[in-house]
């Protein structure tokens, strides 16, 4: 099975860097993903094809980019790996489930946040599950390791992570050549505890009105399909830890520990 991963975004690079598998992205290869056809070329070799290529500044108002790039290229995508019998395998957001309410599952009507990003997200989704022959959705939110941002929100919960978990997740339901829509993500947190983990200066805060706070999913349909939960401990992230600078300063060092410990309790004890 010879896999590629389009775009060389956080993801894409994570999940290259992760497996090895040839990448195609506008900075290697000649392509513009508004006219997709231009990368078939690149592309017509492999069996399984991962589209990280998104456009992901979440709350541009310009709804022509998201149409574009989230919507119309997959669309045209999707028909060319039904011809050609390509699997895709293809990256949605847990931002469809924003304003649900609960713990949303794969089968849930999702109700798409206030913004271009996921409404054009959404609609891609279907068009794939209608159109596609053979395809792999994945629901998910990854964030940079570390966390590099000085204010996380204490009030944005979900099932969110570090890129490289979310990308070890991605990589297992594709090597047990899952198909169908699976919700990807590690036990619920707030946007806060996760930062706390690489960041141990970030302040907290609360989000803006127009931003989703709950993107919580059940991510049991995945564990299921790989045969345990995706890894919530943080052991594999000390890479991202300065942690010769924390022990410098004795308290905030002590202050990062302890909120480890919490952090972890809390997730022992299924309080998040």
């Amino acid at each position: 099975m010879k896999v590629v991963v389009l775009g060389n975004g956080s993801l894409g690079k994570e999940l290259t860097k992760l497996t090895g598998w040839d990448n195609v992205n506008r900075k290697t290869h000649d392509f513009d993903f508004k006219d997709v056809t231009s990368c078939y070329r690149f592309i017509k070799d492999y069996d399984v094809i991962v589209n990280c290529i998104a456009h992901t500044d979440t709350y541009d108002k310009e709804k022509e980019k998201h149409w574009d790039i989230n919507y119309k290229a997959v669309s045209r995508l999707t028909d060319w790996c039904s011809e050609n019998n390509k699997k895709l395998v293809h990256i949605s957001t847990d931002y469809v489930y924003a304003n649900t309410n609960h713990v949303a599952s794969e089968d849930e009507i999702p109700v798409h946040a206030e913004n271009w990003y996921s409404y054009t997200k959404l609609l891609a989704d279907g068009y794939v599950e209608l159109k596609s022959q053979d395809y792999l959705i994945i629901r998910c939110g990854h964030k940079p390791a570390p966390f590099k941002f000085p204010i996380a929100y204490d009030d944005m919960v979900g099932n969110f992570d570090y890129v490289n978990i979310i990308a070890k997740g991605i990589i297992d339901l594709i090597k047990y050549n899952r198909s169908g829509m699976y919700n990807v993500g590690t036990e619920q947190k707030s946007m806060y505890e996760l930062a706390l983990i690489t960041n141990i200066e970030v302040e907290s805060g609360k989000a803006p009105g127009w931003m989703p706070k709950d993107v919580r999913m059940n991510c049991d349909k995945y564990k299921r399909a790989v045969g345990y939960d995706l890894d919530g401990k943080y052991d594999h992230l000390q890479d991202y830890v300065d942690i010769k600078e924390a022990q410098m300063k004795d308290t905030a060092f002590r202050d990062f520990q302890k909120s480890q410990v919490e952090f972890q309790n809390k997730i022992n004890k299924k309080e998040i």
